[in-house]
């Protein structure tokens, strides 16, 4: 027998499958952003155990956003944009890696900056949309996004 949904799993679900791809990108940046924040409390633990599972835990679950997110990337028709966030997911997944092996605080920091400056940015531009915009900008998306 299933335990039952919590209310919030079944407003995700929702949420999800009701968002445009912009707004599917702009939760993917959030959720990223949400685990490396929980990375970053894990530096505050003292029980090693916990200190360990909770920084490798939630950097591994950004990495995969991450991962999806890179691997998403429609690189023919996005061009250089594409390439751009290529490069540049791909630096943040090294970065993840070598702050989870070394155990070190800065490269999360650099990365979840990094991260809320490309959030920000895709909010901003699903901000000013408009009707015009959000058909503008999801052509967009689609050509760099597959």
């Amino acid at each position: 027998m299933m335990p039952p949904n919590k209310p919030w799993d079944s407003y995700r679900k929702v949420a999800t499958q009701t968002a445009t791809p912009g707004q599917l990108v702009l939760m993917l940046y959030d959720g990223a952003i949400g685990f490396l924040e929980k990375a970053l409390a894990g530096f505050g633990y003292e029980d090693p155990q916990l200190f360990n599972q909770t920084i490798n835990n939630n950097i591994i679950r950004a990495q995969a956003i991450i991962h999806e997110m890179n691997a998403a990337l429609n690189m023919q028709a996005g061009g250089e944009i594409a390439s751009n966030f290529r490069r540049l997911y791909n630096y943040l997944y090294r970065r993840l890696s070598a702050a989870n092996r070394a155990k070190e605080k800065a490269p999360v920091e650099e990365t979840i900056s990094h991260l809320r400056v490309l959030r920000d940015g895709w909010a901003e531009m699903l901000r000013q949309g408009g009707e015009a915009g959000r058909a503008a900008s999801q052509r967009d998306l689609e050509a760099a996004v597959t």
